[in-house]
């Protein structure tokens, strides 16, 4: 008899609580393979394909495409054992084969989930019968209420003056109804004058109702903050939040590093881009001033100074900005750095980054001069201590050996962390950087 297994949300990174389901890539009924791909999901890193544990018959799918899912949180389930989906399979065996409790195998790289207890499904039973509702006794109508009109007093109106009267019937006036004021209660002209003056005088406006005051919802499209936005917003803030940040900057000639660049293309292979170069100067300069490339250990109160350089790059996809790690960059002399920077754009405008291409960064280099700008004051990607900003490379008016001539200039820029060091260290790191690129061979020194 096929046994029905759960197939849970697997952890599927650093950090990551939960994903939203892109596609689903089988449906109910389907037949799996062990370790096939069943759901697209889209985490707070990456587009991910998740393979399934079990070979059987998908029975169950939990969450529509768009859905969000906790870590540990049912996908689907599968009859193992089965070659195909009964046409009327019982509500109650299925409720009980998905509840029986057992634990599916964990995924290789993804470690199992123990933050969460097995949950068994039960199925509630449906109560036939319904108490009739009593049938409550005839009650007789009651009349509405008749408004009673005031007394009038019997026998002769008390009035002597036939002016009285005539002003009195002339004005509407009902003399029986009127309170006299003179001697024995004798009705005065003062007395249907003031009863005409109430019967002339304007009815008091209704009080309108005041509605309480309603709150107009913003108008314009609503966007939710998730996925790759809101990963984006929560650790840009967190930098805001916990990392005392300053910022330096300073021009530099780019002109020999992009004859240099010139050079190296024209003599065959593997171009090599202006951002490897730039990536190998970082890392002569971390080795140089390794203060920051470390991180701040706020729980120790200590400062870990990091001894391999896993080197960020800002990437601009249609999915937001990511930013893809290369690992060991120090490593690495320019051609494997441009391959590597070539390989992991290509991988992060598909969606395909996996989340480890994602994590462990310890220093961000941003090229923000291909949008056409200058300068730019970066946020450090936390839990970084620096990063290193790069603008534009455009022709300028430039002193150069005594002489005004027009070169290639680039702004950068500097953002670290005071916690790790001074402002003395951060202007050497930046200076040693700018003398780089004014003049490559500096940097043979160093290699």
């Amino acid at each position: 008899m096929p046994q029905v297994m759960e197939f849970k949300l697997p952890d599927l990174g650093e950090g990551l609580t939960e994903a939203e389901i892109v596609r689903w890539l089988v449906a109910v009924g389907d037949v799996v393979a062990i370790d096939q791909p069943v759901v697209e999901v889209e985490t707070a890193k990456a587009m991910v394909e998740v393979p399934c544990p079990y070979g059987g018959v998908v029975t169950a799918r939990f969450g529509e495409e768009g859905t969000e899912l906790p870590v540990g949180a049912p996908l689907i389930t599968v009859a193992v054992g089965a070659s195909s989906l009964p046409a009327e399979a019982p509500a109650a065996e299925a409720a009980e084969a998905e509840g029986t409790g057992n634990v599916p195998r964990p995924l290789i790289g993804y470690g199992e989930d123990h933050s969460r207890p097995a949950r068994r499904r039960r199925v509630r039973p449906v109560t036939a019968a319904v108490s009739a509702p009593a049938v409550a006794a005839p009650v007789a109508p009651v009349a509405p209420a008749v408004p009673v009109a005031p007394a009038v007093p019997a026998g002769p109106v008390p009035v002597i003056s036939p002016l009285v009267r005539k002003l009195a019937k002339d004005g509407g006036v009902d003399l029986r109804a009127l309170r006299g004021s003179g001697p024995d209660g004798l009705i005065l002209r003062a007395d249907v004058e003031a009863a005409l003056a109430a019967l002339r005088a304007p009815e008091p406006a209704p009080i309108a109702a005041v509605a309480p005051p309603t709150t107009t919802a913003a108008q314009g499209e609503r966007i939710p903050l998730k996925g790759v936005r809101g990963a984006v917003a929560e650790k840009l803030s967190r930098s805001r939040r916990e990392i005392p940040d300053a910022t330096c900057w300073v021009d530099a000639d780019a002109t020999e590093l992009m004859a240099a660049r010139a050079a190296m293309n024209a003599v065959g292979g593997p171009k090599i881009s202006v951002l490897a170069l730039l990536a190998r100067i970082c890392t002569a300069a971390l080795a140089k001033y390794p203060e920051l490339n470390s991180t701040v250990d706020l729980a120790a109160k200590e400062i870990v100074r990091l001894p391999s350089v896993h080197l960020g790059f800002a990437a601009q996809t249609e999915r937001g900005l990511v930013v893809p790690v290369v690992r060991d960059a120090q490593n690495r002399n320019p051609e494997s750095l441009s391959a590597e920077f070539a390989r992991l754009t290509e991988v992060a405008r598909a969606g395909k980054l996996a989340p480890a291409d994602l994590t462990g960064g310890t220093f961000t280099l941003n090229n923000y001069g291909v949008f056409g700008v200058d300068g730019s004051t970066p946020i450090i990607n936390h839990p970084e201590a620096a990063m290193l900003g790069v603008g534009r490379i455009i022709d300028k008016p430039w002193v150069h050996e005594g002489q005004l001539a027009v070169r290639k200039v680039v702004q950068l820029s500097l953002t670290f962390d005071h916690r790790v060091c001074d402002g003395g260290t951060a202007g050497g790191f930046l200076r040693f950087v700018a003398d780089c690129v004014e003049s490559p061979a500096v940097l043979l020194r160093s290699l």
